[in-house]
């Protein structure tokens, strides 16, 4: 897959689910379109896990120790 931002992905992902759910496609659509929301949601689930990387690294303590916090996304 190019290099897209997740942004991208997401809309990108967004508009195949629409599609999908709209019954207008034949099986071979719908199938295609399958595979390519996977290969999007695993393109956004590595950025994900990347940034998730990079900030555990910029949070590290003064002595290199990382505090891990769970994240409340409410």
């Amino acid at each position: 897959m190019a290099k897209i931002t997740f942004e991208t992905a997401l809309k990108q992902l967004e508009a195949i689910v629409k599609e999908m759910e709209s019954g207008d496609l034949t099986l071979e659509q719908a199938v295609k379109k399958y595979e390519t929301g996977v290969e999007k949601v695993r393109y956004c689930m590595q950025i994900l896990d990347s940034t998730e990387k990079k900030i555990t690294q910029l949070t590290r303590d003064l002595d290199g120790s990382v505090t891990e916090i769970p994240f409340d996304h409410e």
